[in-house]
């Protein structure tokens, strides 16, 4: 399973920049990998993971501007389609099998 958080979050006001970066680096100590600016995605074991993660991330949310989340699976976050630009051939775009320990 994949975990995709998208978010568009105020910056106008010293303390809007303070809850963005706050939230973004909750975000990354999560183990959320960015694929695209205010786009992220962490893989998880399974649906039950998925679910307590995104609760984990509402937890940290901020209360200005919009967070949306995604759970999708491998399958179907492998068939992604770049449309422009060129992929990376790291995590964030690879369909092998991760094997947690």
């Amino acid at each position: 399973m994949r975990v995709m958080i998208f978010f568009d979050l105020p910056t106008l006001t010293d303390a809007d920049r303070r809850n963005y970066r706050h939230f973004r680096k909750s975000l990354i100590n999560e183990g959320f990998l960015m694929i695209q600016e205010s786009v992220y995605v962490r893989v998880t074991t399974n649906r039950q993971a998925a679910t307590l993660l995104e609760n984990r991330i509402q937890t940290i949310t901020p209360v200005d501007g919009l967070v949306q989340s995604l759970i999708v699976t491998e399958k179907q976050y492998t068939m992604m389609k770049f449309l422009s630009g060129t992929p990376s051939d790291d995590v964030r775009n690879s369909d092998e099998k991760m094997v947690v320990i």
